[in-house]
């Protein structure tokens, strides 16, 4: 079974690449480290709701589409 948070994570980066937006650019809007972002996107960070709702607000979709 495929862990949640590599679920999230890819379609987090699935999402940014579509938006055209990099990884910087996306961390920057989110208030997020970018490091942090990028463990988030890897699946090696669990994400806070909070923060899955502030990158889903920069990259303008709702939030439940990020979710398995």
């Amino acid at each position: 079974m495929i862990e949640i948070s590599i679920v999230i994570g890819a379609k987090i980066r699935e999402k940014r690449h579509l938006a055209k937006i990099s990884q910087d650019n996306l961390a920057l809007h989110a208030d997020v480290d970018r490091s942090y972002l990028g463990r988030i996107e890897r699946g090696e960070a669990n994400i806070t709701v909070s923060m899955l709702y502030r990158i889903a607000m920069v990259l303008d979709c709702d939030a439940k589409e990020l979710l398995p």
